[in-house]
């Protein structure tokens, strides 16, 4: 596949510049009432749900790869596609499509610095019109090790980052929501939300920012690091980030907590992170 002409991540300048490319497919991943009402000119919608698959009471499992191929065909996606995704809050259920990709081997895809927040806030132009789309044949080239599932952390348990993009309520074990509260033996918490600009409508903090909250953490990007938190949704959005950094070896675990935390017999620790600065 041919190198991207664009960055992982694109500004909404560059993004206007280049919405008339054929090659670009905006990818709205807002609520279709938002949707209706504004998107960027062009741009499609595709509802989170659509990326999840479930098995209650696991949920956000990754869906089949033909099930995926006829989803991203439907909205008019080739290879050689470069897909820009956004959302209208703070990029998760965006960054849940980009990790998704990474998983089909689709490489050329970027995310909307502050989506549609920032972009409505610099004034850029918007429509309520659908565009009409022409369906394609797309053709996955799946890659397994941009995934995790249980077997493989509980192998590779003590050799692995661990990063759960949790609140730290849900990662101490108050904040329930499964049948087993608290986090994997020796997972480092990173909230999500840590890496985000709320005061620069939730675009990204700078990199340096970003590098240091990380390095903080205590973690390596030269180590494989899987990525968690109740459905792989939050966590897809540190995923993203982590990649931005150039973590080489980096996972996501669909599922999440929701298949940890509910299974009786996985090892789990609750209490505040032991960490030393």
């Amino acid at each position: 596949m041919n190198q991207s002409r664009y960055p992982l991540l694109i500004d909404g300048e560059a993004l206007q510049s280049a919405i008339d490319d054929p090659d670009i497919l905006v990818v709205d991943l807002s609520r279709a009432p938002v949707y209706l009402q504004q998107h960027i000119p062009g741009a499609v919608n595709l509802e989170i749900g659509m990326l999840m698959a479930g098995q209650p009471p696991i949920m956000g499992l990754l869906p089949e790869t033909s099930y995926l191929e006829r989803l991203l065909g439907a909205l008019g996606a080739n290879a050689n596609t470069h897909i820009v995704a956004y959302d209208e809050e703070a990029n998760a259920k965006a960054c849940r499509l980009l990790w998704t990709l990474d998983c089909l081997g689709h490489r050329n895809a970027s995310l909307l610095d502050g989506g549609l927040q920032a972009w409505v806030a610099d004034d850029r132009p918007i429509s309520a019109e659908a565009p009409t789309i022409t369906a394609t044949d797309y053709r996955a080239h799946p890659v397994s090790e941009v995934m995790a599932d249980k077997a493989f952390i509980q192998a590779e348990l003590g050799g692995i980052q661990i990063v759960d993009a949790r609140t730290p309520a849900e990662y101490e074990g108050v904040d329930k929501r499964a049948q087993r509260p608290g986090h994997i033996p020796g997972a480092i918490n990173v909230e999500w939300t840590q890496a985000i600009d709320r005061s620069r409508q939730m675009r990204l903090r700078p990199f340096d920012e970003l590098r240091q909250l990380y390095q903080d953490a205590g973690l390596d990007p030269s180590r494989e690091t899987v990525v968690h938190c109740q459905t792989h949704q939050r966590s897809s959005h540190s995923y993203f980030v982590l990649k931005l950094l150039g973590f080489t070896h980096l996972r996501g675990y669909p599922g999440s907590w929701s298949d940890w935390g509910n299974d009786p017999d996985t090892p789990i620790e609750t209490g505040p992170a032991n960490r030393t600065s």
